[in-house]
């Protein structure tokens, strides 16, 4: 994976986080996690733990589980300008929020730190190794802690986004290894593949209990101007996962 060009590639996206600064934090005020996220976190958030957001990205999801019950995040990205406006933002609001560059895995944090690992979205497409990804994210975990993932599923890139009806892309293929992203915002970065099983299989074999795996029609996120057909109920957009750790 060209780690160096992904950085840059998402440096440069992440400008637009500085850019709408002052939006990105009035929606920080109001941010809250999606149904299925406080559904499946609910008990988890219920015991005030302490987070590790793994890619935090502009931070509001990090706002949004303050909000919901956790005691503090730690957000760890790889791109410098996403985590100086985060950082900044969590000032703003008083958020019991820190945030720290790194590239994973292999987070710059101490063992056994988290009782929840919270991924962001869009984040495994960044990582060419989940088995290593996963063995690190339960190095994080204390015992009884949870990995909680909401992500894109992992045949999204292949659905084109015509509006008439759902089709498959003649570029992309599920069993690939990578591709390049041809959308924003990080257009031009290359992204790794994984399958579904892969991705649990991953989860597994690093030592941490599935408790929960499902999958929705609906993107967690899409353009504004667009209604693709591929979104319209019969094909799988995005999953979630939580496993726990021994």
């Amino acid at each position: 994976m060209p780690v160096d060009g992904n950085r840059a590639a998402w440096d440069d996206a992440s400008l637009k986080h500085v850019r709408e600064y002052d939006d990105l934090l009035e929606q920080a005020r109001t941010a809250t996690l999606l149904p299925a996220e406080r559904e499946l976190l609910g008990p988890a958030l219920a015991s005030a733990p302490e987070v590790v957001h793994l890619q935090s990205g502009h931070g509001l999801d990090d706002a949004a589980l303050v909000r919901a019950g956790a005691r503090s995040v730690v957000g760890v990205d790889f791109s410098a300008v996403a985590v100086t406006a985060a950082r900044q933002r969590a000032v703003d609001l008083g958020l019991p929020c820190r945030y720290v560059v790194g590239e994973l895995p292999g987070a710059p944090l101490r063992d056994g730190c988290a009782d929840l690992v919270y991924t962001g979205k869009g984040a495994l497409i960044w990582l060419p190794d989940l088995r290593v990804w996963a063995r690190d994210v339960a190095r994080l975990l204390r015992p009884g802690g949870s990995l909680f993932v909401y992500e894109a599923h992992p045949a999204a890139p292949l659905w084109t986004w015509d509006a008439d009806e759902p089709r498959v892309r003649p570029d992309r293929g599920y069993f690939e290894r990578s591709h390049v992203n041809d959308s924003f915002p990080a257009r031009g970065a290359v992204e790794s593949q994984a399958t579904l099983g892969e991705i649990v299989t991953a989860v597994v074999a690093a030592g941490l209990d599935l408790r929960h795996l499902a999958e929705y029609p609906d993107p967690f996120w899409r353009p504004d101007d667009a209604d693709a057909a591929a979104w319209r109920g019969r094909l799988p957009n995005a999953f979630s996962l939580l496993a726990v750790a021994r």
